[in-house]
């Protein structure tokens, strides 16, 4: 009998998060793209920066929102401060909610039979899209810290997509280098999750070679003496 309240604690949070994931994704997009359109418009286009600002707000009030009742629903109390710490980040830092990306198609595969890509397809899009939405997001966050700074070698968004991509890739020309202390705090979030994507693509695609060679082999048929 004890452990009924527990299990209907977590069939309603499993049930909440199946149904919010896609809908947050969506306004993570709106997110990304208020908050695009607030750090590229010119300083002379108020009317378009305010409605930008107010859609950034609007969307991370329904992360406040949902953040709150999980918090509820989860019944970890404070604990689902740490158990859920991606969680947390992302609240704080909204930029870097194209990491949950994953759960998002996990969500969306809960509702099939069987999954439409294969493990290592999976791994691939979900590391390469991540590293797209994440390396777009870094170039407006540091381009927002950069492109007025004195000695800054970052002036134009041109410039920080570049960068990002230099980042991204653990390239680093030296060329565009982030000068402020927000520029080098972006850079030190998307250094370690470039490291983390490009390990787990890399990872995955060797894997992927790896069976493909050995199912070759095992349909060769055997050597005569």
């Amino acid at each position: 009998m004890s452990d009924q309240p527990a299990d209907s604690t977590t069939l309603r949070f499993r049930r909440w998060e199946q149904r919010t994931e896609v809908p947050l994704f969506g306004a993570s997009l709106l997110f990304l793209f208020g908050y695009a359109v607030r750090v590229l418009a010119p300083h002379d286009a108020e009317l378009w920066r305010t409605l930008a600002l107010a859609l950034v707000g609007a969307t991370w009030l329904i992360f406040a929102a949902d953040y709150v009742v999980r918090f509820r629903l989860s019944g970890l109390g404070h604990r689902f401060i740490r158990v859920h710490w991606l969680d947390t980040v992302v609240l704080l830092l909204p930029l870097l909610r194209p990491l949950r990306l994953i759960r998002v198609y996990t969500a969306v595969q809960r509702r099939r039979e069987q999954p439409r890509l294969s493990l290592h397809a999976r791994v691939i899009a979900y590391a390469g899209t991540s590293a797209l939405l994440l390396g777009f997001s870094a170039s407006l966050a540091v381009y927002d810290q950069e492109h007025m700074a004195e000695g800054a070698s970052i002036r134009t968004f041109g410039d920080a997509l570049w960068w990002a991509c230099e980042t991204l890739t653990t390239v680093g020309y030296g060329d565009a280098v982030p000068v402020t202390p927000g520029g080098r705090v972006v850079a030190s979030g998307l250094m370690a999750c470039g490291l983390a994507l490009l390990g787990a693509v890399t990872g995955s695609f060797s894997s992927w070679l790896l069976q493909v060679f050995t199912r070759e082999d095992e349909k060769k048929p055997p050597e005569g003496r």
